[in-house]
């Protein structure tokens, strides 16, 4: 199988151009590559794919193998290999996803080739039926308690297309993420698990984020997460609707539109290609 590693603020995947390549098993094949001992090593696999309703599909699945309908980070990579790689020509496309149809603006360097994509993340789901969260369905969960172990979080929820839980601490780095995190993550609320998110405020205008990502552990940045931060931000009064991210492998450029949809703007870098026996 020919794939090629592409990472978006840090957050990596094997991406297969399936224009071209035939993934049979592509759970199976997610847990193979993403070993970072015994595989390629990476935070899940991609499949780029042909679309009958869009430019380009993507299909995700998490390094544990489970299918995600969205990714942030990812989506970003996939317009870049597509229009690097000569699928799509023109810079300004559509991306298929299991989170909906998306729109992506491409932005080139010198070398035409494209260095960062603005992604129209679409609006947050914010009630429990959308999220999917146990308890009245058209209600939304906006600092609301939680009790983890002998701890009680207040959480702020939404869907991205894909579910997000988002707790406000003081100090993000000291915070122990891989012990609340994979807790919050498979709690009895989230009949589909949930991502995590972990925030500090720096200022009214930028934050720093940490993922404890649903199939994963924690990721170096996630697309779907920060978007549900700046909603989160936005719901609970603790900054504006236009902030700067601060996720541990780059920054993001999120807004909450006028228009009610959430927008990212970020890296996307390809690391290398290659060949791998499945």
């Amino acid at each position: 199988m020919k794939f090629t590693k592409m990472q978006g603020a840090g957050n990596d995947y094997v991406y297969v151009n399936c224009f071209e390549e035939v993934v049979h098993d592509p759970a199976a094949v997610a847990i193979k590559v993403s070993n970072r001992n015994f595989g390629i090593g990476s935070d899940g696999l991609i499949l780029i794919m042909p679309s009958e309703v869009a430019d380009v599909r993507m299909r995700m699945f998490n390094s544990d193998g489970s299918e995600s309908e969205m990714c942030g980070n990812g989506i970003r990579c996939v317009a870049k290999y597509a229009y690097d790689h000569g699928i799509v020509a023109k810079k300004e496309i559509t991306a298929e996803t299991g989170a909906g149809i998306l729109t992506l603006q491409l932005f080139t360097g010198a070398d035409g080739k494209v260095e960062k994509v603005r992604v129209n993340m679409g609006p947050p789901r914010l009630t429990r039926k959308e999220i999917p969260m146990l308890g009245e369905p058209d209600e939304r969960v906006v600092n609301v308690p939680l009790n983890v172990l002998h701890s009680t979080f207040n959480i702020t929820c939404a869907s991205m297309g894909n579910p997000h839980c988002v707790i406000f601490v003081d100090d993000v780095d000291a915070f122990q993420v891989e012990k609340y995190g994979p807790l919050i993550e498979n709690h009895e609320l989230f009949p589909r698990r949930t991502n995590v998110e972990f925030v500090q405020i720096v200022s009214r205008t930028e934050v720093r984020q940490r993922t404890w990502e649903r199939g994963a552990g924690e990721t170096l940045a996630c697309g779907t997460g920060s978007s549900a931060v700046t909603a989160a931000c936005v719901l609970n009064g603790l900054t504006e609707k236009r902030i700067l991210n601060h996720l541990t492998g780059g920054d993001l450029e999120m807004e909450w539109g006028e228009d009610g949809n959430i927008y990212m703007t970020g890296p996307a870098v390809e690391v290398f290609t290659g060949e791998i026996d499945v």
